[in-house]
């Protein structure tokens, strides 16, 4: 692939979630409260940003192309995992929950990845067979991470407050 070409969107999607699962057994191995409070704010970053990107660019384009209630289950998860993201940004690892919402977080995202990335009947296998263009996608998601990414590490980037019903709802 040449230097400059992004992956397809699939691909993108799909590193994310490795890069995530890979904070998340980290977590779980550690033991001093601030390796623990980087890397939960580390996977509140990665989510936050694929999140977004999945839903301003990805679910938009696969709307009409897989199954409708499949791209809403998508959209409630993602609706939940914010909630606990946003918990857990607010907290600390001293906090009497802190793991448990990490744990109840990282149960929630591998449901997630395995709705999207089941063989035949997943978000991303409908969305390829059905001629959704992931090569522009990719390219449009790459750079919109880059562009998040960038102004997280500038300024924070703030956890939506709005659920995805309200910004984008499904018609």
């Amino acid at each position: 692939m040449p230097q400059d070409a992004a992956p397809d969107a699939i691909a993108l999607l799909k590193a994310d979630h490795r890069k995530v699962e890979s904070l998340f057994e980290d977590f779980e191995k550690a033991s001093a409260s601030k390796r623990k409070e980087e890397l939960a704010l580390q996977i509140c970053l990665e989510l936050t940003v694929h999140a977004q990107i999945e839903e301003e660019i990805f679910y938009p384009a696969c709307e009409g192309a897989v199954e409708e209630d499949l791209l809403k289950e998508a959209y409630v998860e993602h609706d939940s995992a914010k909630v606990l993201i946003a918990e857990i940004e607010a907290g600390s690892p001293g906090d009497e929950f802190y793991d448990s919402k990490v744990k109840v977080l990282s149960e929630l995202i591998e449901h997630h990845v395995e709705e999207e990335e089941k063989r035949v009947e997943g978000l991303f296998s409908q969305a390829r067979n059905s001629g959704v263009d992931v090569e522009q996608l990719g390219k449009d998601m790459a750079a919109r991470k880059q562009e998040l990414v960038a102004a997280y590490k500038r300024n924070g980037l703030e956890t939506p407050q709005t659920t995805t019903f309200e910004a984008n709802p499904i018609r």
